[in-house]
């Protein structure tokens, strides 16, 4: 551990005192080391997808593949950024099996998420060097600390469906194993302790399961599911379980989360190539202050010399709601006061606006304005208008088409 800052604002309750800094996500990129996690044989075309996925599509863009062989890539089509619904995805879907001559549960569709990684390996440079410190302390390979590209794009804030949350994506029952969740505490928002609780996951489905495919699969799928796939398959090879395991629950998902982590590693370890120029986030130094017992968060404020919003801001395990601390709770302060709290970038990281893009399509013989229209959601009114076309059934193979929103 890092040497420790003491904290000089005068308290009138005990507390624990630790300090984290460190360096950026780039630091070991000079003195590169063999990586504890090779990709399996059967795993390269799944793996080379991913970090197109996540470094070349863009979310403007919907890849059709081909799920068992995802070195096959049908069609990438530019849909702009909004959602389409199932309708036209399943429609593109059997229009492009009946192209390959394919069954349809041979295509499958994923946007690209290039900028969204992007942001989110930009963002992480903030507190990248804490996590990293949390994971090498435990004795972990510290590119684990890769795996959020894959859960959250390292956003405090991100939040599933299913519940998950924050930058590990714990759900409420994982999360009530490691950390404090409940209404007026969820430290599953705290990147630092939500990394503990990763580090402590991670380690004991390593040493449960005995090895980091499976161990980081359990991730996504759970030890349990993971450890009976192992027995009823007769293997703890992860490429044998992709292959054939049998279950419900074990679908596309699960089967690719290794592989999808093994992109990431890549990606991470490589900025300057897939990202070229992306400059981290300067690193902020988070000191942390164990509470050694229930304190009121009135009395953590007025001691921590910030406001409100930013003590909360720098503690987004805690909300408005909360009212008092409990005996361990570790205060997150920062060193430098004037800097910006986490959750303040965090809301405003969610707040961008998307601003909208025309679609592109490329005329093909056969292509009708009609049929383009249909396809994209769009009018042939406001096609023809933006695209100069005075008569509707006249197109140019090969001339590229505007195609603006409704």
């Amino acid at each position: 551990m890092q040497h420790v800052r003491r904290w000089l604002i005068p308290l009138c309750f005990g507390f624990v005192l630790f300090s984290s800094a460190g360096v950026t996500a780039e630091s070991d990129s000079a003195n590169p080391q063999p990586s504890p996690f090779p990709v399996p044989d059967g795993l390269e075309s799944a793996v080379e997808f991913w970090k197109k996925v996540f470094s070349e599509f863009s979310s403007a863009q919907l890849i059709y593949f081909d799920p068992l062989d995802m070195s096959k890539i049908y069609e990438v089509s530019d849909v702009g950024e909004e959602s389409r619904s199932n309708e036209y995805i399943n429609a593109e879907r059997e229009r492009i099996a009946a192209a390959h001559d394919v069954d349809i549960e041979r295509v499958k569709a994923q946007r690209g998420i290039k900028e969204r990684t992007a942001a989110g390996i930009q963002r992480s440079g903030r507190y990248i060097a804490q996590v990293r410190q949390i994971f090498e302390e435990r004795g972990l390979p510290p590119e684990l600390t890769f795996l959020p590209i894959v859960e959250s794009s390292y956003e405090i804030n991100a939040r599933s469906s299913a519940g998950a949350l924050g930058i590990w994506q714990f759900m409420p029952r994982t999360g009530r194993q490691y950390l404090r969740v409940g209404r007026g505490i969820d430290e599953r928002r705290d990147p630092l302790e939500s990394s503990r609780a990763a580090a402590s996951f991670l380690k004991e489905a390593y040493e449960s399961l005995g090895s980091w495919p499976l161990a980081i699969t359990a991730y996504n799928y759970g030890p349990a599911g993971v450890a009976r796939a192992v027995a009823a398959v007769g293997s703890d090879n992860l490429v044998d379980l992709v292959q054939n395991y049998s279950h419900r629950r074990w679908g596309f998902p699960p089967k690719n989360f290794y592989a999808e982590f093994l992109a990431a590693v890549e990606i991470g370890s490589n900025l300057e190539r897939y990202f070229p120029g992306l400059e981290l986030d300067a690193p902020v130094d988070i000191k942390e202050v164990a509470v050694n017992r229930n304190t009121s968060v009135a009395s953590l404020i007025k001691s921590s010399g910030l406001n409100r919003d930013n003590f909360l801001g720098w503690n987004p395990a805690l909300t408005r709601w909360t009212r008092v601390v409990p005996a361990g709770y570790r205060v997150k302060l920062p060193t430098d006061k004037t800097a910006e709290p986490l959750v303040v970038l965090a809301i405003k990281d969610g707040e961008k606006k998307t601003r909208a893009r025309v679609v592109h399509h490329r005329v093909k013989r056969g292509d009708t304005l009609y049929d383009i229209a249909k396809r994209y959601g769009a009018s042939v009114q406001k096609i023809a208008r933006v695209n100069g076309i005075r008569h509707s059934h006249i197109l140019r193979v090969g001339t590229t088409l505007r195609i603006p929103k409704i």
